[in-house]
Protein backbone atom coordinates (compact mmCIF):
# COMPACT_ATOMS: atom_id res chain seq x y z
CA UNK A 1 0.00 0.00 0.00
CA UNK A 2 1.37 3.41 -1.02
CA UNK A 3 0.72 6.54 1.03
CA UNK A 4 -2.62 8.55 0.36
CA UNK A 5 -1.46 11.68 -1.70
CA UNK A 6 -1.67 15.13 0.54
CA UNK A 7 -3.32 13.08 4.10
CA UNK A 8 -0.40 13.92 5.90
CA UNK A 9 -1.83 12.33 9.30
CA UNK A 10 1.15 10.73 10.10
CA UNK A 11 3.22 14.03 10.28
CA UNK A 12 0.42 15.30 12.88
CA UNK A 13 -0.58 12.56 14.84
CA UNK A 14 2.44 11.25 15.99
CA UNK A 15 5.16 12.40 18.25
CA UNK A 16 8.50 12.14 16.78
CA UNK A 17 11.53 12.30 19.26
CA UNK A 18 14.49 12.33 16.96
CA UNK A 19 15.64 15.80 15.10
CA UNK A 20 13.57 17.30 12.51
CA UNK A 21 15.19 20.08 10.59
CA UNK A 22 13.55 23.20 12.19
CA UNK A 23 12.09 21.08 15.14
CA UNK A 24 15.69 19.77 16.56
CA UNK A 25 13.88 18.62 19.22
CA UNK A 26 11.63 16.51 17.73
CA UNK A 27 7.60 17.06 17.62
CA UNK A 28 5.17 16.04 20.12
CA UNK A 29 1.73 14.40 19.22
CA UNK A 30 -0.58 16.34 17.65
CA UNK A 31 1.89 19.15 16.26
CA UNK A 32 1.62 19.92 12.49
CA UNK A 33 5.60 18.74 11.67
CA UNK A 34 7.15 21.97 9.74
CA UNK A 35 8.17 19.80 7.43
CA UNK A 36 4.48 19.11 6.27
CA UNK A 37 3.85 21.26 3.08
CA UNK A 38 0.41 23.19 2.99
CA UNK A 39 -1.05 20.64 0.47
CA UNK A 40 -0.38 17.76 3.32
CA UNK A 41 3.31 16.22 1.10
CA UNK A 42 6.46 16.08 3.33
CA UNK A 43 9.11 18.09 2.23
CA UNK A 44 11.97 16.05 2.97
CA UNK A 45 10.65 12.85 1.17
CA UNK A 46 13.28 11.13 -0.22
CA UNK A 47 16.18 12.93 1.38
CA UNK A 48 18.85 11.85 3.90
CA UNK A 49 17.41 14.73 6.27
CA UNK A 50 14.09 12.43 6.83
CA UNK A 51 14.12 11.11 10.09
CA UNK A 52 14.61 7.05 10.13
CA UNK A 53 11.08 7.05 12.68
CA UNK A 54 9.25 8.31 9.40
CA UNK A 55 11.44 6.57 6.67
CA UNK A 56 10.10 3.16 8.42
CA UNK A 57 6.62 3.92 9.16
CA UNK A 58 5.17 2.38 6.37
CA UNK A 59 1.42 2.60 5.32
CA UNK A 60 -1.37 -0.16 6.62
CA UNK A 61 -5.12 -0.04 5.67
CA UNK A 62 -5.85 -0.51 9.10
CA UNK A 63 -3.60 2.51 9.87
CA UNK A 64 -4.60 4.64 7.14
CA UNK A 65 -8.19 4.25 6.85
CA UNK A 66 -10.50 5.87 3.74
CA UNK A 67 -10.16 9.13 5.11
CA UNK A 68 -8.06 11.51 6.65
CA UNK A 69 -9.82 11.96 9.64
CA UNK A 70 -9.77 8.03 10.16
CA UNK A 71 -6.04 8.00 9.81
CA UNK A 72 -5.86 10.71 12.56
CA UNK A 73 -8.03 8.96 14.76
CA UNK A 74 -6.49 5.53 14.18
CA UNK A 75 -2.98 7.60 14.62
CA UNK A 76 -4.14 9.18 17.96
CA UNK A 77 -5.87 5.83 19.32
CA UNK A 78 -2.02 4.50 18.40
CA UNK A 79 -0.01 7.08 20.20
CA UNK A 80 -2.47 7.30 23.39
CA UNK A 81 -1.61 3.46 23.59
CA UNK A 82 2.07 3.76 23.57
CA UNK A 83 2.57 7.35 25.18
CA UNK A 84 4.21 6.86 28.40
Amino acid sequence: MDCKAGCGACCIALSISSPIPGMPNGKPAGVRCVQLSPSNRCFLHGKPEKPVVCSNLRPLEEMCGQTFDEALAYLEFLERCTAP
